[in-house]
């Protein structure tokens, strides 16, 4: 569960940051908060995981609320003003939304927060899934997908299936857009249609890859990277 704060001086901005929060599964909202100070008391007084912060608020603006924070949570900006956007990444914020934004822009930011090595909030310290999750558009719903359960990925014209442990999902994405949703550090493109998870390899023999019970093509523009595995 992400357990989230809103924190803007704009009843609308609460709604439309909540609806968007309310389509995808595992967002608890904490508290509604309409100035720096009531978040910075309920920050305190609960373990939240991720907040949405506008910046020109009164009696205490956004970055100096984040200023005053010994273990910040993840920090997803959401303002109107362009300009603070540097500011704000010395401050290790994990996305700059300008208003007004999309659905997709903000699924965007979600997936950028919980699937990066960012420096954990407390709360999520005690639970490493939190940060090894992505969400991903399959059938007009959006599943939650713990990372360390994805096999591979293989791209199927304007569509990429995500094969996991549990199953397949697919994604109308093509594999270029979903390899950017996952850590660089964590698969391998191993074809010009195919990503592995190096930890899920079971074998390798010729030019194929053996994972659970499928097996994987290895393109010759791509032997290189697998070569790199086996050093």
């Amino acid at each position: 569960m992400i357990r989230y704060l809103i924190i803007d001086d704009e009843y609308i901005a609460h709604d439309i940051i909540k609806g968007y929060c309310d389509l995808l599964p595992n967002m608890q909202l904490i508290k509604n908060c309409y100035d720096g100070l009531e978040a910075f008391e309920c920050l305190n007084e609960n373990e939240i995981d991720l907040i949405f912060l506008d910046l020109n608020m009164p009696k205490l603006k956004g970055f100096e609320l984040l200023k005053t924070l010994k273990n910040s949570p993840k920090v997803i900006v959401t303002t109107a003003y362009k300009e603070f956007a540097l500011e704000g990444y010395e401050l290790n914020i994990s996305d700059y939304l300008l208003k007004p934004f999309g659905f997709e822009r903000f699924l965007k930011a979600i997936n950028k927060t919980f699937s990066s090595p960012a420096t954990q909030s407390p709360a999520s310290a005690q639970s490493n899934a939190i940060t090894k999750r992505i969400f991903l558009k399959s059938n007009k719903k959006y599943t939650q997908v713990e990372m360390d359960t994805i096999l591979f990925i293989e791209a199927s014209g304007n569509y990429t299936k995500v094969i996991t442990i549990l199953g397949t999902i697919t994604v109308r994405e093509k594999i270029s857009t979903v390899l950017e949703l996952l850590p660089k550090e964590d698969f391998l493109q191993v074809h010009k249609s195919f990503a592995v998870a190096p930890k899920h390899i079971k074998s390798i023999e010729g030019n194929m890859i053996f994972i659970a019970d499928y097996i994987v093509p290895i393109g010759k523009f791509f032997k290189a990277n697998v070569v790199q595995l086996l050093k």
